[in-house]
């Protein structure tokens, strides 16, 4: 999905959320999108340990 977009789609969209949320508020969305990112791949990683620990029983 991503791989279409490409360097010049990228800066436009960067571009249009630096227009739309303004420049303090970027790096509040930037951190909270991360913090979620995080949180999910902490997430997935557990249930997949989880399943790989109810394989062994």
């Amino acid at each position: 999905m991503l791989s279409n977009i490409g360097i010049p789609g990228l800066i436009l969209i960067l571009v249009l959320a630096l227009i739309i949320f303004g420049p303090q508020k970027l790096p509040e969305i930037g951190r909270a999108f991360g913090n979620s990112l995080r949180e999910f791949k902490s997430a997935t990683k557990d249930l997949a340990d989880d399943d790989k620990e109810d394989k062994k029983k």
